[in-house]
């Protein structure tokens, strides 16, 4: 099973280059991000047979972090063009930057989703027990306190991005007063909840894909990537650094 969920995933994003290089944009491996997940978790009920309830219930909750997150996405970026990481990549290659995307963007994304998502597939394709448990439970509760994170943290700064008089201006409102990142705060949370539905099967080493979601949003292409520019384009960021979390919420510091 987890070979098919591997192909599946890999030819996804093999057709998104080609649609990438047809459209000369590279983002698109962006907005199908949270839908490969939905792709691989398709694949992994298609080819195995586990206990239904289960299955079906790590799919949906897969198809809905995965569906809002593309269109959050895609609604974003909307009119934007192509995300400057890959302008710059495609300026520094020159004719060599299709092969290049194919490898290190749209290859390693592909590779990254099929690791994360490996607490889904096992969740989806274990057998045993057939039956819900506490475990189940908590990584339902788990994955529902994640997704309020990350929904409400992005339309409060949708919010306080409307408003001409945040221009300038740092966002420290809502959830954002506890944490700098209440939505990739609650995209980590949501795995670590799938995570323990594959517990409940005792596919605990599956929680290399929580972990190294975890990473990617704090040392990779979220908290730190963004807080470079955040910094430069802010001018009140520092102060609102030294008396929030960066990532894990609490009160903010005082004094």
């Amino acid at each position: 099973m987890f070979t098919s969920t591997l192909i599946a995933v890999l030819a996804l994003f093999f057709l998104l280059w080609v649609a990438s290089l047809l459209l000369r944009d590279a983002s698109i491996v962006d907005r199908f991000w949270g839908l490969s997940f939905l792709v691989i978790a398709s694949a992994a009920r298609t080819f195995s047979d586990g206990f239904d309830g289960r299955a079906c219930l790590a799919l949906a909750l897969t198809a809905v972090w995965g569906i809002r997150l593309s269109i959050h996405i895609t609604a974003r970026n909307l009119g934007h063009g192509e995300d400057y990481r890959y302008r710059a990549m495609r300026r520094y290659w020159g004719a060599k930057f299709p092969l290049v995307s194919l490898v290190t963007v749209f290859g390693l994304q592909a590779l990254l989703a099929w690791i994360v998502s490996l607490p889904t597939q096992a969740a989806i394709s274990a057998q045993s027990p057939d039956h819900f448990t506490l475990l189940d439970a908590a990584g339902l509760l788990t994955w529902i306190v994640g997704f309020a994170f990350e929904t409400l943290g992005d339309w409060q700064l949708r919010r306080f991005k409307s408003d001409p008089a945040s221009k300038g201006r740092t966002m420290d409102r809502g959830l954002w007063r506890y944490t700098r990142h209440p939505n990739y705060f609650g995209d980590a949370v949501q795995w670590w909840g799938l995570w323990l539905l594959a517990g409940s099967t005792g596919a605990w080493w599956t929680a290399v894909g929580p972990a190294l979601m975890t990473f990617l949003l704090v040392r990779v292409s979220g908290v730190s990537l963004l807080e470079v520019q955040l910094r430069k384009n802010k001018p009140d960021y520092e102060a609102y650094c030294s008396r929030t979390s960066a990532f894990l919420p609490r009160p903010p510091r005082t004094g």
